[in-house]
């Protein structure tokens, strides 16, 4: 079992910058990729960032260019660092552990642990 809680979420204006971080307790979850969700209400979650066990990363084109995924392998943490955000970009955050092998990063059902989730508030 792996336990893994965000932190970081907040309210800024457009243009502005957050980091959220997730970090993870409980099973070894080494090897697996990580990720970054978002969801609005009404909308499917959509992945937007993931890293895998080689420190490959993979982006949304939603959000290429503008956050970036990494990983503190010591503090068993996981960042994304948004920067130049847009209204658009408001949502509940979350992070989450890939469950399948050879699953896709962004499919959300390839991940099968979940953190509770942190709001970004983006205002124009």
């Amino acid at each position: 079992q792996v336990q893994l809680v965000e932190s970081g979420g907040g309210s800024v204006q457009a243009g502005g910058s957050l980091r959220l971080s997730c970090a993870a307790s409980g099973s070894s979850y080494s090897g697996s990729s990580m990720g970054w969700f978002r969801q609005v209400p009404g909308k499917e979650r959509e992945g937007i960032a993931a890293i895998d066990s080689h420190g490959t990363t993979s982006y949304a084109d939603s959000v290429k260019g503008r956050f970036t995924i990494s990983q503190d392998n010591a503090k068993n943490t996981l960042y994304l660092q948004m920067n130049s955000l847009k209204p658009e970009d408001t949502a509940m955050y979350y992070c989450a552990v890939m469950v399948s092998y050879g699953g896709s990063w962004y499919v959300p059902t390839d991940f099968g642990y979940w953190g509770q989730g942190t709001q970004v508030t983006v205002s124009s």
